[in-house]
């Protein structure tokens, strides 16, 4: 089957000519002579998103899961990680037992546990009362409960450290965030084996010329990928412009997205917080501390983009790096590889997304 397609994004280049796909993967890029309309590229895949369409994960059985898959695949979502916020550990263990093993749509990849070993000083939204010290009992607890594919943790707390070991031996990737980590600390974490950061700067020691913390730990090294909600209120245009100029190629877009995204304003859940969402931006109702967001990785590529990251490398923002955290998604267009793709117009808009070859949203 030929998309129809002018081009394709593969390995940060744009590549003219069209897209085959047969039995499920890519056949071949580049194909003919013979102009097309839009542009090809991989799915989009989101490591952090809370709640989506209505629905907040925390709380969602099968058909839930089902109704956000479809309102994510409209975004370009082929997959995602569900995450799961700071919570108590029947609460943390129930939601992790309602995570579909069969296909809703979009491929999930695991559940994020973001939380509960957090700063006390740096909890955002999160809350208090469900926050945990270290405890590798509660940990292996969590692990048997559900598919964990990711966990968040403050690297600085006591015994942190001695929890990445068990979380990489068990194959779950470790991400430093809601932390009051110094630069040493940090370091400590890296050369551990965490390659990478939750919501770059976003419930986080601040960055000052002799306090670098975690977030300057992170940009100042090259083996660490550095998430970042792009939606216009978690980060300035200036802080982000900086996170891209000091680490490009290694900056991955999530939504950190909560149950009103594609919804509108309105009162809402994420776990057990109330969240208010006026004019778009998504609130903790009691004080007003930023709780998520409504933002969609479409979005986040057109933001960053504009902020002036070339468009293939903003759309490797959004699938090929954030992919290598995950080692369970391909994240490009390669000959062989499963046909997770979207179909963008010359607006940026999606015309198409097909999930193993099989075309899950068409426009037309």
């Amino acid at each position: 089957m030929r998309l129809g397609v002018e081009a394709a994004v593969v390995d940060g280049a744009l590549v003219r000519g069209d897209v085959t796909i047969a039995d499920g993967s890519l056949a071949d890029v580049g194909v003919g002579e013979r102009p097309g309309r839009g542009i090809a590229v991989p799915g989009f895949v989101d490591l952090q998103v809370n709640g989506f369409g209505g629905v907040d994960f925390a709380t969602a059985d099968a058909e839930a899961y089902r109704r956000a898959g479809e309102a994510l695949l409209e975004t370009g979502v082929t997959a995602f990680q569900p995450t799961f916020v700071t919570a108590p550990e029947a609460d943390l263990v129930a939601a992790l037992h309602e995570i579909p093993r069969e296909p809703i749509g979009p491929r999930i990849l695991g559940a994020h546990l973001e939380g509960p070993f957090l700063s006390p000083a740096r909890l955002g939204a999160h809350p208090a009362s469900a926050r945990r010290d270290p405890d590798r009992a509660l940990l292996e607890r969590l692990l048997d409960a559900g598919p964990v594919v990711q966990m968040t943790l403050a690297p600085e707390l006591r015994g942190a450290l001695e929890l990445i070991d068990v979380l990489h031996a068990r194959g779950v990737a470790v991400s430093c965030g809601h932390s009051d980590a110094t630069a040493a600390q940090a370091e400590a974490a890296f050369d551990r084996g965490v390659r990478t950061v939750t919501h770059l700067f976003n419930a986080m020691r601040p960055f000052a010329h002799r306090d670098p913390g975690l977030a300057g730990a992170a940009l100042a090294r090259d083996d660490v990928i550095v998430q970042m909600i792009l939606d216009g209120h978690h980060l300035a245009d200036e802080t982000a412009r900086v996170v891209w100029k000091a680490a490009a190629g290694r900056v991955a877009i999530v939504t950190d997205a909560m149950a009103a995204t594609g919804i509108g304003d309105g009162r809402y859940r994420l776990g057990s917080v109330d969240v208010e969402v006026v004019g778009g931006v998504a609130r903790r109702t009691e004080d007003g501390v930023l709780a998520g967001s409504v933002t969609t990785m479409l979005e986040g590529i057109r933001n960053l983009h504009t902020l002036g990251a070339p468009l293939p490398d903003a759309i490797a923002a959004a699938t090929s790096v954030p992919a290598r955290l995950t080692g369970r998604v391909d994240g490009v267009l390669h000959a062989g590889r499963a046909a997770d793709l979207v179909v963008l117009d010359d607006r940026l808009e999606i015309r198409a997304v097909f999930v193993g070859g099989k075309e899950l949203v068409g426009v037309g």
